[in-house]
């Protein structure tokens, strides 16, 4: 299947591991022109752009350096995030403002910047949870900020459908990558890894965790023209764990 995705000029965020950086193969495979960005001084982009999205400015110097290579931005995927396992009681003030830094506006201030240089028939696809619909009491800043990205998500699709720029959502549960498997990784913060890692999965209809190209799959084929006429969804990928609420 074509999806339509040749010479794309896509911005992906987070892309130096992970699902990032499965959405970035995935989209090179596809012939896209790919903007990778990251704390890492490398990328699997075309153009890589290493940043701490979570600082003021450096989302827009990422999308000015994207549009002064390709002139236009056609896709962008806000993929940046990231928690500990911690207590809502024991969230300090600080704890809030850095998971609202990372986790939401990260996003907010790179689609901001990115919006003036995309074209009708543009897409923006933001990465939250499944920790958004049903909120995680061992994760719960994090809960809260990507339940406002998909708020946020939302917003933008309404705005921006007159101009046919589709903004939607993807929300994965439990992924196996570094951030649940490394060392120091979610799983070994709640307990022995492989006993927590086999808990986690029994708590999936399917029974495991996702692959992380099995959640860019779905982002990409959300950029795509093959999904034109989605906009302001939220694509539950997490193995069937949050019911669909009617």
């Amino acid at each position: 299947m074509d999806l339509g995705l040749t010479g794309k000029i896509c911005l992906v965020t987070g892309s130096t591991a992970g699902i990032g950086f499965e959405v970035a193969g995935r989209l090179r495979e596809e012939g896209a022109h790919v903007v990778s960005t990251g704390r890492r001084d490398d990328g699997p982009g075309e153009l890589h752009v290493a940043a701490d999205l979570t600082q003021r400015g450096e989302p827009e110097r990422v999308v000015a350096a994207a549009a002064e290579r390709f002139d236009r931005i056609d896709c962008l995927v806000n993929n940046v995030g990231g928690t500990d396992i911690r207590k809502l009681a024991e969230l300090t003030d600080d704890d809030w403002q850095r998971s609202f830094e990372l986790n939401l506006m990260s996003a907010v201030r790179a689609t901001h910047a990115a919006l003036p240089h995309m074209r009708p028939g543009s897409s923006i696809v933001n990465v939250s949870s499944t920790a958004a619909k049903r909120p995680s009491s061992g994760m719960p800043d994090y809960s809260v900020m990507k339940a406002a990205l998909l708020s946020y998500s939302r917003l933008v699709a309404d705005l921006y459908a007159r101009d046919r720029i589709r903004c939607n959502a993807v929300t994965p549960g439990p992924t196996a990558t570094d951030a649940w498997l490394g060392e120091g990784g979610l799983a070994d913060q709640q307990g022995d890894r492989d006993t927590v890692l086999a808990r986690v999965a029994a708590g999936r209809p399917l029974g495991r965790l996702a692959e992380p190209g099995e959640i860019a799959d779905v982002i990409v084929f959300l950029l795509s023209e093959r999904a034109s006429y989605v906009t302001g969804a939220a694509w539950s990928a997490d193995g069937g764990t949050v019911p669909i609420i009617i």
